[in-house]
Formats: structure tokens, C-alpha cells, sequence
């Protein structure tokens, strides 16, 4: 079976902000199947695989047609367990014996918590990453807020100060428009090789590159409200 580009979906059990977060109902499915279903309508991914440590969410993902090749060990799916654990778990399984195949080019994790991503943005990263130069590759969304305008941190007195204090380089903008573009972190995925995450200490400890995400396909679900709001909006989609 061909295996150049490997989907890999985390989804512990133990959700503490939204309980069994994975498998509620977004939009008439469970959330995870968003996600698998996603990786498997990409061009350029070749086959998909969940790594839980719950019975029943592994049990709604081979329904949806994913592969589950094992159980996440107990001490990988705690609330403070590092997630960059949990991927070299997934690595080494792909480059043992185990795995029965060839290890895959390319390792794509696809977070079950963007459930309105599309397919061609799981390929334009993977295509990315395709190209060279970087050790991992993930989708951004222009930030809402930016550092060198209007956030703020507070010191000990409650005084507040750029987060981002002007400098020769980028002095204070005197418009929004004049601040250099900062972007945020979505999940909706992150492309490397087996090689930079198990010798990795953090994700993002090599060289970056990014693929921009327009926002109406990178909402992220933290909270019970951000899944009533992405909710919405898939079935306004639909509609």
C-alpha cells in the first residue's frame, strides 16, 4: 500500500474544557469524523491513522474508515502530557517493524479541533513541504490582535505596555495598517518528516514555513462555545 504521506489524528479521551470533545456531534458528526474525512478527500495524502488512547473514539474512527494500528499508552493522553510526545510515539510505530510497510515521506498531523478546514488546505501544506527548505510546515490566519498596535502586557504596579516595545526597526505605527503582519497558529495542520520529530525537543525548534489559512476555515475549538459557533457555521455551509 502506498504510503508517501501519512495523516495522523490525535484525540485523547480526556478532553477537561469540552468533555469527549472528539467524538460530539458538530453539524450531525461526530467531530474526529470531520477530520478523517478531510485527510481522506486530500490529493495528497495517502492513507490515515488515529492515535487515541479511548475505545470509543477509536471505535467512531474505523467506522469513518481510518486506521487505528494501536492504543495511545495511558502516560501519553494525560491533560499535561506534551503533544510532541504523543507524535513520537506515532513516528517510531511508522519507521518499526510494526508499520509493515515502507516509513512514509512525509507525516501530516491533523487536529480533529478544525472541523471547517478543507481538503486543498491539507494539500497546499503538504505541497509546501513538498518543495523544501523546512523542517515543518503548518497553516496561519492573520491575527486579529497584533503586538506592535494593541496588545498589551501588564507589569507588577497593573501598568501596561506594548508586548512588542518599538524599536529602530519597527517603530511605534501611528495606524494598524502600518504594523508589520503577525499571524496565528491554526490547527488545521502540520506537515514533517519522521526524522525531525523524534529528534526534536519542541515543534517548532527547526526552520518554519507557513501556509496561509483564509479565516473562515481556521476556526480552532477550545471551549463549548467555540463548538456551538463552528456548529453554525458548517450548517450554514450546508444550507
Amino acid at each position: 500500500m502506498n504510503s508517501d504521506v501519512i495523516a495522523f489524528i490525535f484525540a485523547r479521551g480526556g478532553s477537561v474544557a469540552v468533555p469527549q470533545k472528539n467524538v460530539r456531534k458538530i453539524a450531525g458528526k461526530p467531530l474526529i469524523g470531520h477530520a478523517i474525512e478531510c485527510a481522506q478527500q486530500a490529493k495528497r495524502i495517502d492513507r490515515v491513522m488515529v492515535s487515541t488512547d479511548d475505545d470509543e473514539i477509536a471505535d467512531v474512527a474505523r467506522q469513518f474508515g481510518a486506521e487505528v494500528p494501536f492504543m495511545r499508552p495511558e502516560h501519553l493522553a494525560r491533560s499535561d502530557s506534551a503533544e510532541i510526545d504523543a507524535w513520537q510515539h506515532a513516528a517510531k510505530y511508522l519507521q518499526s517493524d510494526d508499520f509493515g510497510s515502507d516509513s512514509p515521506e512525509i507525516f501530516i498531523s491533523v487536529p480533529t479541533t478544525s472541523p471547517l478546514r478543507s481538503a486543498d488546505d491539507l494539500d497546499r501544506i503538504v505541497e509546501e513541504y513538498q518543495r523544501g527548505g523546512a523542517d515543518i510546515v503548518l497553516g496561519v490566519k492573520e491575527s486579529a490582535h497584533n503586538p506592535y498596535w494593541n496588545m498589551f502586557v501588564l507589569d507588577a504596579d497593573g501598568v501596561a505596555s506594548l508586548a512588542i516595545e518599538p524599536s529602530q526597526e519597527y517603530p511605534h505605527p501611528t495606524t494598524r495598517q502600518g504594523a508589520p503582519t503577525t499571524y496565528d497558529i491554526t490547527t488545521v495542520g502540520y506537515a514533517v518528516n519522521l526524522d525531525y520529530i523524534i529528534g526534536a525537543s519542541t515543534l517548532f525548534e527547526g526552520t518554519v514555513r507557513a501556509v496561509h489559512i483564509p479565516i473562515e476555515r481556521a476556526w480552532d475549538i477550545d471551549t463549548e462555545m467555540d463548538l456551538e459557533i463552528a456548529n453554525y457555521l458548517l450548517r450554514r455551509v450546508k444550507e
